[in-house]
C-alpha cells in the first residue's frame, strides 16, 4: 500500500478497551476518504489515532513514508493537520488570527510572521471563501463561517493530508454542502490526501472517493461508495433494514427504512 498516510493492522481503542481492530488503510493524495459507521463504533477514536493523538493499541502508521511515532508533534504538524469536532476558540480572535496560528510548525513560538507564512494564511483564507471574514471574530460568525476559518487554519499548516472529525456537525444542509465542498476542492484541485468522519451517508457517498464502513469493532467494507453502502452492509452495520435509491448524477444515495431497528 502506498499513499500519504497508511495504517496497517491497526488497532484502536480507549480505557484499556479496544473498540476497532487489524484495519489496513491508505488515505491516497487526491482523494476524499470517509469513515461512516454507527454512533460509538470508534470512527473518531480511527482518526484521532491516525492524527497522532492517541497510540493505538496495535498495528503501524506511517506519514509520508516515516513511522507516526517517530516524528515530533511539530514536523508531524508540517504533514498532516486536524480538525476536532469541537475546537475551542481563543477568545477575542479575528479569522485572520486563527488562520497565522496555524503557522506555529513553520517558526518558533515568538518569531515574526515571514512574507512566506501571510502568502500561506491568504492562500488558505481564499481557497476556503474566508477572506471576506479575514477581520472578522469568530465570535461574529454564522456555524458555516466558524467551520470555513477553522478549515482555513487547518490549510495555512501547509500540510499533505487532511483529517476532519464530523465537520458538518450543527449545521443546516446550505454549510453542510458548503464545507463538503470545499474539502472535495482541496483533495481533486490541490491533491491533499482528505479523511473525515460523517454520519450522513447520502453526503458520504456523493462525495467519497472511498469509503470505511465501521461496525461491531472492524471494517465490514472498504471501497468506492457504490460498492459499500449497500443495503445489506447498512443493515449489518445499523440494524435496520433498507432499501438504497442512488442517484445516477451525483452518486449519492438516500436509504428508506423497510423495518423497525433491530
Amino acid at each position: 500500500m502506498s499513499g500519504p498516510l497508511v495504517a496497517e493492522r491497526l488497532s484502536v481503542g480507549h480505557d484499556g478497551r479496544t473498540v476497532v481492530a487489524d484495519v489496513n488503510l491508505t488515505l491516497p493524495a487526491g482523494t476524499v476518504t470517509v469513515l461512516v459507521g454507527p454512533n460509538g463504533c470508534g470512527k473518531s477514536t480511527m482518526l484521532r489515532t491516525l492524527a497522532g493523538l492517541q497510540p493505538p493499541t496495535d498495528g503501524h502508521i506511517r506519514v509520508l513514508g516515516d513511522p507516526l511515532d517517530k516524528l515530533s508533534r511539530r514536523e508531524l504538524s508540517r504533514r498532516l493537520a486536524f480538525l476536532p469536532q469541537t475546537p475551542l476558540v481563543p477568545a477575542g480572535i479575528t479569522v485572520r488570527e486563527l488562520a497565522r496560528n496555524g503557522r506555529y510548525a513553520h517558526r518558533g513560538a515568538f518569531a515574526r510572521h515571514t512574507a512566506k507564512d501571510l502568502e500561506a494564511v491568504d492562500w488558505a483564507l481564499r481557497v476556503t471563501n474566508a477572506l471576506p471574514l479575514a477581520d472578522k471574530r469568530m465570535n461574529e460568525l454564522s456555524g458555516g463561517e466558524r467551520q470555513r476559518a477553522w478549515l482555513a487554519a487547518v490549510l495555512a499548516q501547509e500540510a499533505n493530508i487532511l483529517l476532519l472529525d464530523e465537520p458538518t456537525t450543527y449545521l443546516d444542509l446550505r454549510y453542510q454542502i458548503e464545507v463538503l465542498e470545499v474539502v472535495r476542492a482541496l483533495a481533486h484541485e490541490y491533491g491533499m490526501a482528505c479523511g473525515l468522519v460523517l454520519h450522513d451517508l447520502g453526503q458520504a457517498s456523493t462525495y467519497a472517493d472511498q469509503v470505511m464502513l465501521t461496525a461491531g469493532g472492524g471494517i465490514l467494507g472498504q471501497g468506492e461508495p457504490a460498492e459499500v453502502l449497500t443495503s445489506q452492509s447498512i443493515a449489518r452495520a445499523f440494524g435496520v433494514d433498507v432499501k438504497v435509491v442512488r442517484d445516477s448524477e451525483t452518486g449519492g444515495i438516500a436509504c428508506f427504512p423497510r423495518s423497525s431497528p433491530n
